[in-house]
């Protein structure tokens, strides 16, 4: 169910804003009015250079203005504190911002994230609904995680945690708690 997220997974969930290029496929340098032109890729060019503050800081202010994937990917930073102090919190904020918006790696960090207990009380039912809804929404790994943690859960748990992923799914993300 632990799913690792290194530096080459982030790359490649970064690869969401980049229109499909994985950081390994994009230019090693872009052009500087470009990088203005597309904050999303400076950012993601500041974070493969291992610039963790400049990346944190164009993340941040394309997730204030609800890019889900600056959201996801900046909560990935706090998630592992990353050029940002630790703050499971924060993370799990910004991973609730990107799933209400349908991101499906925002909701399986968001399932992982109350199956482990990360940023908030460990709940398997909310963790299967995330991940339940992540699988819905295309995450590969979902419906496994959403499976091991059924196994921690009473048959009441797992209807309970269908009916909210189904309430949610209904409401476009807007009832999900």
């Amino acid at each position: 169910m632990k799913r690792e997220i290194t530096s080459a997974l982030l790359a490649i969930t970064l690869m969401l804003g980049c229109g499909g290029v994985a950081l390994s496929q994009a230019p090693k340098s872009k052009p500087v009015q470009a990088q203005a032109v597309d904050p999303f890729y400076a950012a993601v060019a500041a974070y493969a250079r291992k610039d963790y503050a400049t990346a944190a800081s164009l993340f941040r202010s394309l997730a204030a203005q609800g890019l889900a994937s600056a959201q996801f990917n900046l909560g990935t930073m706090y998630e592992f504190g990353t050029g940002v102090a630790q703050d499971y919190k924060e993370a799990v904020r910004l991973y609730g911002l990107a799933a209400a918006q349908g991101l499906a790696s925002a909701q399986f960090n968001l399932g992982a994230m109350y199956a482990r207990g990360q940023g908030v009380a460990q709940d398997y039912v909310r963790a299967h609904m995330w991940f339940n809804l992540g699988a819905i929404s295309g995450d590969k790994d979902a419906s496994s995680n959403r499976d091991k943690v059924a196994n921690r859960m009473t048959p009441s748990q797992i209807e309970r945690a269908q009916d909210m992923a189904r309430k949610c799914q209904a409401s476009n993300f807007k009832q999900c708690q």
